[in-house]
């Protein structure tokens, strides 16, 4: 018996586990579920692959799963949808799973910027939109569109040295990616 998403929240736990064991044995390798490293342990059980986002995503896209259910926020299951293939179907649970990093920058204010910033200079020549991974989809589409980057923690010094090889200047966001 299938219910509305909202009540699923007023699931005992056993119950809960019940289902998901039951889905997963019944969809088999048409499923797979990802668990980010910052999951509640009652998640992170579930999982059939574990680690940080873009290791998940990329995980997911190589797998023969049909469903990729994403155990995280937004903008993860947003890359796992980007790098899956076409006839793969990229879930996340709660649409309201948030991330307070990828919030801090967002398409409208990234886009007044870029505006401001070219009533005084020439910023497609001059500048090189740089975002993390942690990001929202249209902000990594904005990059594309101007020429820049999306970045990992792991590869931002390389990124940024790319970018001012690339242009005198850097447009970093969200604006807590990199601390000195």
């Amino acid at each position: 018996m299938s219910l509305p998403f909202q009540d699923y929240a007023l699931l005992e736990d056993d119950e809960c586990d019940a289902r998901i064991v039951a889905a997963k044995a019944e969809l088999g390798e048409r499923c797979v579920i990802l668990g980010h490293h910052y999951q509640r342990d009652e998640v992170f059980k579930h999982a059939d692959f574990t680690g940080d986002s873009l290791k998940l995503s990329r995980n997911a896209a190589q797998s023969a799963a049909e469903y990729i259910v994403f155990c995280g926020v937004h903008f993860m299951a947003e890359v796992a949808d980007i790098l899956s293939r076409p006839e793969q179907v990229a879930i996340l649970p709660d649409l309201a799973a948030g991330c307070s990093m990828a919030d801090m920058a967002n398409l409208h204010k990234v886009r007044q910027c870029w505006a401001e910033l070219s009533e005084v200079i020439d910023a497609d020549n001059t500048v090189t939109p740089v975002t993390y991974i942690n990001s929202s989809a249209d902000l990594k589409a904005f990059c594309g569109r101007h020429d820049g980057i999306v970045c990992t923690s792991s590869n931002a010094q390389k990124i940024l040295q790319w970018s001012f090889a690339k242009r005198e200047k850097s447009a970093v966001f969200p604006r807590s990616t990199f601390r000195a």
